[in-house]
């Protein structure tokens, strides 16, 4: 495979865009090597794996800030990891569940801009955890997560913003560590097939980092809720345009 320096430039700046708001990037990686014309094949074990090591970043920078809730993301784990391994076994025809998430990002992206709130909420407006409601959107989110290819924190963490069952930058940490289990459950699963692994792909996790790194520090410390918060929306939007596009 012919790889540019423009893909190369793109990928980091990707990562840290995601790492920023505590994602791994599989959406954007998916994006990204679609528009360079990646075997198909090398695409979802591609973003799973970059997806491993960029959301570990984002999660070990929030959580040395604090922002972190063990027993939610307990909560959404413990059912999402073993579904997300079932997703990543099947092989199956995801046009319709591309639709239907590309649906929702973008509702969550109106709903993260105000559009359908008279009054905005703060993060003292937290409501409680309902346990049986975290099992089941964590157990959805990880089978969704295994059958494209993607960690799931791009589903999640709008979901625990919508619910307020979390501050903005502790939704980001759970993601982050959410995203790193379920891409690992998601590559396991695949592993009882075939898997085709691109042989850059030691440089690709090289970059990966790089960008992970830096939108993990900035994301954690230097960024406030708000900025956060419109960082976490134009993410979703582009990730949505992406799946009803491509």
């Amino acid at each position: 495979m012919d790889f540019t320096l423009l893909f190369y430039f793109l990928l980091p700046l990707v990562a840290m865009l995601y790492a920023a708001v505590g994602h791994g990037g599989a959406s954007g990686y998916l994006a990204l090597m679609a528009l360079f014309s990646f075997v198909p094949d090398e695409m979802k074990s591609t973003a799973l794996i970059l997806n491993c090591f960029v959301s570990l970043i984002a999660f070990l920078s929030f959580v040395r800030k604090g922002h972190f809730n063990l027993k939610l993301f307990l909560l959404v784990s413990v059912s999402s990891v073993p579904f997300a391994f079932v997703g990543g076994m099947l092989t199956v025809d995801a046009d319709s569940y591309k639709k239907i998430l590309g649906l929702v990002l973008l509702f969550a992206t109106l709903k993260l801009l105000g559009v359908f709130d008279k009054k905005k909420t703060s993060d003292e407006s937290l409501k409680n955890i309902q346990p049986y409601a975290a099992l089941t959107i964590g157990g959805a989110i990880g089978f969704l997560s295994g059958l494209i290819g993607i960690g799931g924190g791009i589903i999640l963490t709008p979901v625990l913003l919508l619910l307020r069952w979390t501050t903005l930058k502790e939704a980001a940490g759970i993601s982050a560590l959410f995203i790193f289990v379920n891409s690992l459950s998601g590559l396991a699963g695949m592993f009882t097939k075939d898997v085709v692994i691109i042989n850059s792909i030691y440089l690709l996790i090289g970059l990966a980092l790089f960008g992970g790194v830096i939108g993990g520090y900035f994301g954690s410390t230097k960024l406030n809720n708000q900025i956060l918060k419109y960082v976490l929306a134009f993410v979703l939007l582009i990730a949505s345009i992406k799946l009803f596009l491509i």
